[in-house]
């Protein structure tokens, strides 16, 4: 990577020109001429100055995800050339959102460790945006996440509808249902992801569309506490039926609406870096556990 790049990336990591001096052992001054050779070149300031430091613009952050693409690219194709077997070794870092933390993304990669077992998981568990920002920025090889639209910014791998179960205790009043709708659970006190996901997004509109007042007895981030409501008391948790997580003492019950049609689980890798076939491997055991759950 060119000097200039890499002062660039450290300033921006430390938001400061001292401290990303003091790590590259220069004088601040000779790190900040880079930085402002660098801005004049491009035409367009990448920092923000303020008196506690220096912060990103939009055009710092591309730049930004730019290098960190170009420095992962570089050590992948070093990596590969310098292994005897590049299937067999080095890591693969995948970010997903918590539902496909719990058994998903963890079969997928067992399944790709019996047979790369010199590879080495990293699994990131952060919100839906997060997980797709870290394959954009070269911090994730993989996200494993659901999307709303049309992604561009990505390579979307594998893409599909995954059903939303109404989960209640065992006895449950609906809990000999084949199926439900949004009337039948809104009888009930409901635990739901929090405003912001996209499957509460889907929620809000489905009721306001059937023109239902639900009551929300608890919302919540975490997948186990939603779970554990509706084991404990007499209401309903909406949970997407990922298989091969359904816990015990609870029915899953299939909720029927058009409006969660639009909402897919997906498997995203960065554009335009070809996966390694590690990657491969874990992309191929994900899209067969995600095509049984759909």
């Amino acid at each position: 990577m060119p000097s200039a790049l890499t002062y660039f990336c450290e300033v921006a990591r430390t938001g400061s020109v001292t401290e990303a001096a003091a790590t590259q052992h220069l004088a601040a001054s000779a790190v900040s001429r880079q930085i402002a050779k660098l801005e004049r070149d491009i035409g367009v300031p990448l920092f923000a100055r303020h008196a506690r430091g220096m912060t990103l613009t939009e055009a710092g952050h591309r730049l930004l995800a730019h290098a960190r693409r170009h420095e992962v690219e570089s050590s992948t194709l070093i990596a590969e050339i310098r292994s005897v077997d590049a299937t067999e070794h080095g890591s693969v870092t995948v970010a997903c959102t918590e539902g496909f933390s719990q058994s998903v993304v963890p079969r997928a990669m067992a399944s790709v460790h019996r047979t790369h077992p010199s590879v080495t998981f990293t699994l990131d568990v952060v919100g839906p945006d997060e997980a797709s920002r870290r394959v954009v920025d070269a911090r994730a090889d993989v996200a494993v996440t659901f999307s709303l639209g049309r992604r561009t910014d990505v390579t979307v791998e594998h893409s599909v509808t995954v059903p939303i179960c109404a989960v209640v205790a065992l006895g449950h009043p609906l809990s000999d249902r084949a199926s439900v709708d949004l009337a039948d659970i809104c009888v009930y006190p409901l635990a739901l992801s929090t405003t912001g996901s996209s499957q509460r997004e889907l929620f809000d509109a489905g009721i306001r569309l059937e023109g239902l007042s639900p009551h929300v007895g608890l919302q919540c981030e975490r997948l186990a506490p939603i779970l554990e409501f509706a084991r404990s008391s007499d209401g309903v948790a909406l949970v997407s039926d990922l298989g091969g997580d359904r816990k015990s003492g609870l029915t899953y019950i299939p909720l029927v609406h058009p409006v969660f049609a639009q909402r897919r689980a997906e498997i995203h890798t960065m554009r335009g870096r070809p996966p390694s076939a590690r990657i491969v491997a874990l992309i191929d055991a994900l899209t067969d556990i995600l095509e049984a759950a759909g």
